[in-house]
């Protein structure tokens, strides 16, 4: 929750190649206090049924940038045994493809007193991020 001398954050995972929320996405948390500061990890989370991340840490006082990096490769591996197995045919080594985004990461700036939103939607060749609300 923010206050008066930090800002929050949140996000979810839509996976639009399903139309569902991404469950199980590894998201990391890391901040730092200007643009020439180094980033520091403050934790992570994983998305839950509803592709939300409802634990991040809290931002220290004086954030002013922050970075989530979502891993999507396990996610995409994960999705794309489950469908394997249902299609017998593609089960070769030859056939299985690569995940193109093993991960996804997302840089913003931040104000003290703001809540930011950052909802990522995911497929399996592309991605947007937004601030929502």
């Amino acid at each position: 929750m923010s206050t008066e001398t930090t800002a929050s954050v949140s996000t979810h995972i839509l996976d639009t190649s399903a139309g569902r929320p991404a469950e199980g996405v590894a998201v990391q948390l890391s901040a730092r206090s200007g643009r020439e500061a180094d980033w520091r990890t403050l934790g992570g989370s994983a998305t839950d049924a509803d592709g939300r991340c409802k634990d991040l840490p809290a931002l220290p006082e004086g954030t002013t940038h922050v970075r989530l990096a979502f891993e999507t490769e396990t996610y995409f591996a994960k999705k794309q045994a489950a469908a394997q197995q249902d299609a017998p045919a593609l089960r070769d080594s030859e056939n299985a493809r690569p995940v193109f985004f093993p991960e996804v990461t997302i840089a913003f700036a931040v104000v003290p007193g703001e809540h930011y939103h950052v909802p990522l939607l995911l497929n399996p060749f592309g991605y947007s991020v937004y601030r929502g609300s």
